[in-house]
């Protein structure tokens, strides 16, 4: 009886090991096999135990009895959703990077903190000293937010010294800069002035130039190039319109491919936009449209799909002058319309190749672009309002003491200090992992609703201590700008309810996860060994997480041993390796109970994208303070990461209260044992 009692408690010990680690299946089947044969089971127990186990680990036979009538029965009870091409596309473009690590729930920081953190060359740092520093004397935000219009003497500088051309190679005659030299760049504009900020920063972003460097023609990028980088051509992209704004696949600008007199193929182009930065001064407007080819001109279809081509706007029937007024901020915002255009099949993007390639282009172009330009452009004015606010604070005195020393000054000055470390971190990672190749679109996500975000509660901060210094207008007032400026970021690249409802975790619970993408792919092509093998591999994926789960939750993350259990972070490491299990787990909880469906629950799909953006931000702030290892940042390294799990806390707590009353214990539990709590 001792005996059978302590090799229970053996066995139950090991397969919580086995568990934790997530072992093979065969182990699980020769303990299992192994205890029932030590305790003496009946022979006809262990043989059914036996057979049951030999069909679950010989995949010929698994496929047939198992898996097949499995997936049959997803596909007819249409358990998880249908891709469409265009949804497919979106969720394929870019790579995964670290964020796969954050959602595997047993994250790798060898990894992780393995990846490149960017630094400047010399002649990268030299323009930011040099030409930088001179066209932000040339600038001065309250004249040009008094005339409406930047100086032409900045205009010709940002020409003569290629501030146009920074992602332009140089052999086509641009600057050839890093992700990191772009960023800085914008981030220094921007602290001068968001209208310079961000005529600099479209050019370098979506647009023709990113476009041709990856999907042009030889002679495309021969003739455009060159003249892109200089100033001689300036660019504009048209993409949003007056019914189609973050749904790009609802655009009505349409091309017709026909034949001309010559005989030569063309397309008639029609478009109404909106929105449309520097359209009004542009030379070359790239457009992206729908194009059909009713008569079947170039053999691939009629229907040819979102097609980007470039248009000079000097053509017949392009209409370009007007301008927005987008809260003041005085940059060229305008609508834009094309009536009866008349272009040759040569003036789309790559040419008969690149026809119905476009919103590939822009899906692609988009994964990369969205982490570099407006995160840049919110870490410079967080960095400048920081600066503005905390010198302010200290000369502006309230019976007789400077306002920074009372305590309702000083909760919003850390929370602006706070944020200002966090976006830095993530915009010297990100731009690290930019610089690599790398394409994260989930990354690149995060960091533009995050930083955006923070950067609305930074100004807020800013006008709230600043008081009325912030509220009359005039050229000593030093933070009204960026209130004006705040809401456009927000709303460009995927307004922000939408990045982090749909976005984040919608696209990161396909493409991050291990199986998600092979299992929808398998489902729907029908493919029976790939839908096996993705299964269970999800189902031991979920078997891990759950077991890590636990007892991390129990430990308060003791059980996560790696090289980073030691040193001053250590606390940190735990605790972000217990929030990975838990996240990773109850993700595919909620996969596996709503199906489908999870991305019409947008309050639940927002929150867990909200842990995992956390994630990835106390990540950046662990690799800034792994490299960097200064010890006077530690107070913000701290109070970074502590607001990190917080929100995390915050969020899990709103997942439980989504997912039903069944979820109701582990709330309970969660309270107890907050992760958030140090």
């Amino acid at each position: 009886m001792l005996f059978g009692c302590s090799l229970l408690c053996s066995v139950a010990v090991l397969f919580c090991v086995f568990g934790f680690v997530g072992a093979p299946l065969i182990l699980w089947s020769i303990v299992s096999l192994g205890t029932l044969y030590l305790t003496q089971a009946p022979l006809t127990t262990i043989y059914v135990v036996g057979a049951i186990l030999l069909l679950f680990n010989l995949p010929i036979l698994r496929r047939y009895v198992i898996s097949l009538p499995l997936m049959k029965i997803m596909i007819m009870i249409k358990f998880l959703p249908t891709i469409s091409k265009t949804e497919q596309i979106a969720i394929e473009a870019g790579t995964v990077w670290v964020d796969k690590e954050l959602f595997s729930g047993k994250p790798n920081y060898d990894r992780i903190l393995g990846e490149t953190y960017s630094q400047l060359t010399q002649e990268e740092q030299a323009f930011i000293d040099g030409p930088c520093e001179e066209l932000c004397k040339l600038v001065n935000d309250w004249e040009v937010y008094r005339t409406r219009e930047i100086p032409q003497k900045a205009w010709d500088y940002i020409k003569k010294e290629k501030f146009f051309g920074m992602i332009i190679p140089k052999e086509y005659g641009g600057l050839g800069f890093s992700p990191m030299a772009n960023s800085a760049v914008v981030a220094k504009m921007s602290s001068r002035s968001s209208a310079l900020g961000i005529t600099v920063m479209v050019p370098n972003s979506l647009g023709p130039a990113e476009l041709l460097v990856h999907y042009g023609t030889k002679e495309q990028k021969d003739h455009y190039l060159p003249r892109l980088a200089i100033g001689k051509d300036i660019p504009c992209f048209a993409l949003t319109e007056p019914g189609a704004g973050s749904d790009a696949g609802a655009i009505l600008a349409n091309g017709v491919v026909f034949k001309d007199e010559k005989g030569e193929i063309s397309i008639k182009l029609n478009w109404k936009k909106r929105y449309i930065t520097l359209a009004a001064i542009s030379t070359v407007l790239g457009l992206a449209f729908k194009l059909r080819d009713p008569e079947n001109i170039l053999g691939k279809g009629t229907d040819l799909g979102i097609t980007c081509a470039l248009v000079p706007t000097d053509v017949k029937g392009v209409v370009i002058g007007r301008r927005h007024d987008p809260l003041t901020v005085t940059f060229y915002n305008c609508p834009t319309e094309g009536h009866d255009v008349i272009m040759p099949i040569s003036s789309v993007i790559g040419g008969k190749d690149g026809v119905g390639r476009g919103w590939q282009m822009l899906m692609e172009s988009l994964a990369a672009g969205r982490g570099i330009s407006l995160p840049a452009s919110c870490t410079g004015g967080a960095k400048y309002l920081a600066r503005v606010t905390s010198a302010y604070s200290t000369v502006r005195k309230q019976f007789g003491i400077s306002i920074g020393k009372f305590e309702g000054i000083e909760e919003p000055l850390a929370r602006m200090a706070g944020f200002t470390y966090i976006m830095e971190a993530a915009r010297c990672y990100t731009c690290g992992g930019l610089s690599t190749g790398a394409k994260p679109a989930v990354v690149t996500a995060i960091a533009k609703y995050h930083f955006t975000e923070m950067f609305r509660t930074i100004v807020n901060d800013a006008m709230d201590i600043m008081g009325g210094a912030a509220i009359s207008l005039g050229p000593k007032n030093l933070v009204a700008n960026a209130y004006f400026a705040n809401p456009i970021c927000i709303t460009v690249e995927g307004a922000n309810i939408l990045t982090r409802t749909l976005l984040i975790f919608g696209q990161g619970a396909i493409r991050c996860h291990p199986y998600s993408l092979d299992e929808i792919y398998a489902i729907g092509s029908e493919d029976l060994p790939k839908f096996d093998r993705s299964f269970f591999g999800h189902i031991g994926h979920v078997v891990r997480n759950g077991f890590r789960f636990v007892f991390l939750t129990l430990t308060r993350g003791h059980l996560s041993v790696s090289k980073r259990s030691f040193g001053p972070m250590r606390s940190y490491y735990r605790k972000l390796s217990w929030a990975s299990a838990q996240f990773a787990f109850f993700a595919d909880l909620a996969m596996m109970m709503l199906g489908g469906t999870l991305k019409r629950k947008e309050k639940l799909t927002g929150r867990f994208g909200d842990v995992f953006s956390w994630m990835y931000l106390a990540i950046a702030v662990l690799k800034r303070y792994d490299v960097e290892k200064r010890k006077e940042d530690l107070p913000f390294v701290h109070w970074s990461l502590q607001y990190s799990f917080a929100q995390m806390q915050k969020a899990f707590e709103g997942i439980f209260s989504n997912m039903g009353f069944l979820f109701k214990p582990v709330l309970w539990l969660l309270r107890a044992n907050p992760i958030g709590s140090m």
